[in-house]
C-alpha cells in the first residue's frame, strides 16, 4: 500500500474519528483535541502496526485509548487540586474525631518501623503487594504476611491494647 493511499484513507476516517470523539467527550474541542493526539500518537507508533490489521480499528483503538487515559489523567489532576481547595467556610473537625485520630497516631506510633513502613506504602501511598516485595527486596508472601500482621497490630492498639514492653535482668 502506498503512502498515497494511507494518507487518502486516515483522511477519509478523520470524520468517523471525529464523530466517535465526540460521542465520548461531548464537546466539540475536546473531540478535535483527542482526534489530534490519537492520529500523532498513530503516527509516532506507525511501525509497530502490523500490516494485516485493521488501519480503522486500529486508529479508532488508539482513540478510545487515548481517550480513557486523558480521563485518568484528568481525575488525578482534579483530585489533585480538590486537596488544594480552600473552602469559604473552614472545617472544624469534632472532638470525637480529633481523639480517634490521635489515637490512631498513637497506634501507629507503637508500630514497629517496619511495620509502619509496610503500611505506608500500601495502605497510604497506594503501591501493590508485588511492587512493596521489589521495593523492600522480599517475595510477595513475606510482604503479605508483614502486612497482615501489621494491620491486626494496628487493630489491637487502635482497641487499646497497648503492648507492655518487657524489661529483661541483665546479669
Amino acid at each position: 500500500m502506498s503512502r498515497n493511499d494511507i494518507d487518502h484513507q486516515i483522511k477519509e476516517l478523520i470524520p468517523r474519528l471525529r464523530r466517535f470523539a465526540y460521542w465520548l467527550t461531548r464537546d466539540v474541542h475536546e473531540a478535535d483535541d483527542l482526534v489530534q493526539s490519537a492520529l500523532v500518537r498513530a503516527l509516532t507508533k506507525w511501525s509497530m502496526r502490523r500490516e494485516e490489521a485493521s488501519l480503522k480499528s486500529w486508529l479508532f483503538t488508539i482513540l478510545y485509548r487515548q481517550f480513557l487515559a486523558d480521563k485518568r489523567r484528568k481525575a488525578r489532576y482534579w483530585g489533585l487540586l480538590s486537596k488544594f481547595k480552600h473552602e469559604e467556610a473552614e472545617y472544624w473537625p469534632s472532638a470525637e474525631d480529633e481523639v480517634a485520630t490521635q489515637g490512631m497516631l498513637a497506634a501507629f506510633n507503637h508500630l514497629s518501623q517496619e511495620q509502619r513502613g509496610l503500611l505506608l506504602l500500601i495502605v497510604i501511598e497506594g503501591f501493590s503487594y508485588q511492587e512493596a516485595a521489589v521495593m523492600l527486596d522480599v517475595p510477595i508472601g513475606t510482604v503479605m504476611s508483614r502486612l497482615s500482621r501489621a494491620r491486626k497490630a494496628m487493630h489491637h492498639l487502635c482497641e487499646g491494647n497497648v503492648p507492655r514492653t518487657t524489661l529483661r535482668v541483665m546479669k
